[in-house]
This record gives C-alpha cells, sequence and structure tokens, in this order.
C-alpha cells in the first residue's frame, strides 16, 4: 500500500433507507467520515460505517447534516496531528452552534493519529468525544455508548481480539453502493522498521488474517457486484496464514486461490516490500490473468549507504535482480515505486545512485516526497539533516525524472488494444471511466448502464493523469 498518498473523501454511501436502531425503531442518525492518507483507511472508513449500522447510522456526504463526525486519520505525513488539532478546533464550533439549537454532534478520532496521540486529544480537544486507534474500531459502537451517557471515551490498546471477526459483515446493497471495485485488507503492521517510518509505532506487529476469513469477504464482495479487489497490507506481501491443505500459505497462493471465485475479473495488492517478494508471488504475475500487469514495489532511494541507514535490508543491486525477475515472469508489468529525498545524511552522490536506479528500472509511476521527521522514529534523532533548500531541488529534479518517465510509458500506450473495466461516470455526458490493467484512468464513450463490464478499447491519446480511448471490440466481461 502506499503509505505516502494523501487525500481526504467522505465514506463511500449509497442511497440508503433508514435502518432499525438497537432499540427497534427507525433511527436517522447519520455519520460523516472524512478520510485521510492510505488506502487502507478508505477500506477502515467503509468497515466503520459498517459497525455503525447496527446501531442506526447511515452514511453522509454533508459534514453540515451529520450527527456524528470521524476524523479517520493518518500519521504518514509531516505535521498530521497538528492538521487534525486544527480540524478539531473548526469543528468545536459547529458542535457549540449544534448545542445552541438544543441539538446533539458527537466527534470521535480514529486511526494512526488518534494511536498515536491518545488522551492527549482529550486534553487539547474538549469537543472530542472518543478517539478510537485502528485495531480497535470495531469498538466504535460501545464507546459512543459510554461517550452518549457521558464518559469520554480513549482506546488505543492493540486488541486481543480479532476485529474483523466482530464486524459485521456488509450488506449486499452496501457493496453495490460503493462500485464494481474494492479493497480488502489481508495484513495490518510492519516488523521491518525502516527508520523513516511510523507505521510499527501506529499499525502494530505485522499480523496476517486468516485465508477463510479473507475469501469470506472476497466472496461477499463479488456477490455484491465487485469485479476487481486489490489486497491490502502495510506490508502486503508479509501475509502468511494456515493454508485450508495444513502447509502455510504465502501472498501468491492466496492470489491463486482468489482468482478462482467466479466473477472475480481483477486483483491488485499493494504495498509491497522487496524482502518479501517470493519464487510464489512472482509465479503468480506470470501465471494469472486476474492479477493485473502493475507492481508498487518502493525502493525509497538508490545509494547502498542511505538504504542502510533507512533500515531497508536490501541493496540496490537486489532491488534491481528482483526487477529484472519479476519482468522475465510478466514482461508487460508496469512499476510503481516510492523515493525520499534528503534523508539525514544523503549527499549529492547518494542522490545521483537514487536517480540512476530510477533510469534503470524506468518506472510508469512513482511517488516522490521530502524526508521529513517523525517524532519517535529514529530517522528523527539523526543530526546530519538535509537543508531545506538542498531537499527541494533534488525533488525537482526526481519528479521531473519520474514525470517524463509517466508520460513516456503513457506515450507507449497509444495504439494499444486492451481490456478496460468500466467503474463510474465520467465529466462529460456518455462518457465512462475505466482502469487500465496497468492502474491508468482511462475515459471513452459508453452507456452507464456498461459499469461493471470489460470492454475492448484502444488508447488514442493522452492527458496529464489519465488516457482517452474509443471502443475497439466486443463485450469481454460482465
Amino acid at each position: 500500500m502506499n503509505e505516502h498518498v494523501s487525500f481526504s473523501a467522505a465514506a463511500a454511501s449509497g442511497a440508503e433507507e433508514p435502518v432499525q436502531g438497537l432499540n427497534g425503531r427507525p433511527n436517522t442518525r447519520k455519520v460523516f467520515i472524512k478520510t485521510y492518507g492510505c488506502q487502507m483507511n478508505v477500506y477502515d472508513s467503509t468497515r466503520m460505517s459498517d459497525a455503525l449500522a447496527g446501531d442506526g447510522y447511515v452514511t453522509t456526504e454533508d459534514m453540515g447534516e451529520a450527527d456524528l463526525i470521524l476524523l479517520n486519520t493518518c500519521h504518514i505525513r509531516e505535521k498530521a496531528a497538528d492538521k487534525v488539532y486544527s480540524a478539531l478546533g473548526r469543528l468545536r464550533e459547529m458542535k457549540k452552534d449544534r448545542a445552541a439549537e438544543g441539538k446533539e454532534l458527537m466527534i470521535g478520532v480514529t486511526g494512526c493519529v488518534a494511536q498515536a496521540e491518545g488522551e492527549e486529544i482529550l486534553r487539547r480537544s474538549p469537543a472530542v468525544d472518543v478517539v478510537i486507534g485502528p485495531q480497535t474500531y470495531h469498538r466504535l459502537p460501545e464507546a459512543l455508548k459510554r461517550a452518549r451517557a457521558g464518559t469520554r471515551v480513549v482506546d488505543t490498546e492493540y486488541a486481543v481480539e480479532d476485529k474483523f471477526e466482530h464486524l459485521p459483515a456488509t450488506e449486499k446493497a452496501k457493496i453495490r453502493s460503493r462500485g464494481v471495485t474494492s479493497f480488502l485488507t489481508v495484513q495490518e503492521g510492519c516488523d521491518k522498521f525502516c527508520t523513516f517510518c511510523v507505521v510499527p509505532y501506529t499499525r502494530g506487529s505485522e499480523v496476517s488474517r486468516p485465508v477463510r476469513q479473507i475469501i469470506d469477504e472476497a466472496e461477499r464482495l463479488v456477490e455484491g457486484g465487485v469485479r476487481e479487489i486489490t489486497l491490502l497490507g502495510q506490508n502486503v506481501n508479509a501475509w502468511r496464514s494456515a493454508g485450508p491443505d495444513g502447509g502455510e500459505w504465502g501472498l501468491g497462493d492466496l492470489l491463486y486461490r482468489l482468482a478462482e471465485i467466479p466473477g472475480l475479473a481483477r486483483l491488485r495488492y499493494t504495498t509491497s516490500h522487496p524482502r518479501d517478494m517470493d519464487d510464489r508471488l512472482i509465479a503468480a504475475h506470470r501465471d494469472l490473468r486476474a492479477l493485473m500487469p502493475y507492481l508498487h514495489l518502493p525502493v525509497q532511494a538508490g545509494s547502498d549507504r542511505i538504504l542502510k541507514a533507512m533500515n531497508r535490508r536490501h541493496t540496490a543491486a537486489e532491488y534491481l535482480r528482483l526487477v529484472e525477475r519479476i519482468r522475465a515472469a510478466r514482461p508487460d508489468i508496469a512499476m510503481s515505486g516510492d523515493f525520499i529525498v534528503g534523508f539525514p545524511g544523503e549527499t549529492d552522490r547518494d542522490f545521483e545512485d537514487t536517480l540512476r536506479i530510477v533510469e534503470e528500472v524506468n518506472y510508469a509511476q512513482a511517488f516522490s516526497f521530502k524526508y521529513s521527521t517523525r517524532p519517535g522514529t529514529p530517522g528523527a534523532e539523526l543530526s546530519d539533516q538535509v537543508p531545506e533548500e538542498v531537499k527541494a531541488e533534488r525533488l525537482e529534479r526526481l519528479q521531473a525524472l519520474l514525470l517524463k518517465q509517466q508520460a513516456e510509458f503513457s506515450k507507449s500506450c497509444i495504439g494499444k488494444v486492451i481490456e478496460l473495466l468500466l467503474e463510474k461516470p465520467g465529466r462529460m455526458p456518455g462518457q465512462v471511466i475505466g482502469r487500465s490493467p496497468w492502474l491508468q484512468s482511462v475515459n471513452v464513450d459508453a452507456k452507464a448502464s456498461q459499469i461493471g463490464d470489460i470492454i475492448q478499447v484502444r488508447i488514442i491519446g493522452t492527458g496529464p493523469n489519465s488516457l482517452f480511448a474509443e471502443p475497439a471490440g466486443s463485450l469481454i466481461g460482465a
């Protein structure tokens, strides 16, 4: 999973009828969920929405009509906590206005900032009713019940129980309302302890969901109309579980099993660590038609000296050999990566090594950032911090190269006939947007009724962030 992507959105919602509350009476409470950060937070927001449905909450995309506002936070970016406190300051005024009208507004903070800050959030933000960590959001309904009775709640202990076992199954109507693609978390936490990263401290150690649990959820998603599933994990290819045959399964084995589900047309997974790309997973890229030819495989830097300081536990040469093996198995695969410039101690020569590895791999997509300290991580304690102006200049050079490669990859697609999964209406009438096998957004003239279909299209042009296509054949699958 790309932990560096940052965006915000309300939790997905559809046109839902009022549901029964626990007291058996219709309940019209509405919840607005503001989601920051990675894809796993998006998945977590949908599951929180599912957990709250039993208490009569329906999701809304209008914060102004919400009875409950949840900030599902991410701690991966610089000053993440400050941004949350700023948002809470604005919500405090909204809560005051509601109280003056004799109306209730409850506020909760969930996710990684909640895990990192805990009681401090209640101390600094009197308007907050509940603080829930990413491992305990299945307890959210009970926490809200206690908060409504007058007790402000902090629940950030790592749960002994399996939260996924305690979450209700998503209703088919909700699945349909959320679209034809879906995230599915299979692994959480990380044991790698990269010196720049807070994930081991906010998400905990690596935990894998059981095979049967994952298969059951995937089958429910497909029954609800999902055609493409992206498996999520902070270190997704570290997933391990006992298989039905009694032996230990890895992510490759899981992908082979998921590919057998009737109606599931496409599979993806993110984010991977180079040290956990084993032979079985590479073979899955060779053998499975459903597994899309796109791999996000962060390297972070091209200098062995910096990689060692980051505690990446691989060299640049090892990474390049791995990419070569993956491409030998799946020649059309598109590579994506993450890069950090200006890590403490990075010299001009180290940075040139990063440019060299980018040139050699030739990325179709990538995410790049200036290093910023994270309190509590080993990198924050290093003394040889790189000046901000140097980091900015290096980032500009790196991004220019990465954007050039991305544009060249997009142009190389012109004239190709590809299979396109139609996902949602486009901005223009009669236009539908889908994703290419390489995760590019593609615009094509089609009917809204075709959403969920896979059609053949010919790529005819490129834009800054998308491709343009025309129909080029018959329906591939519905």
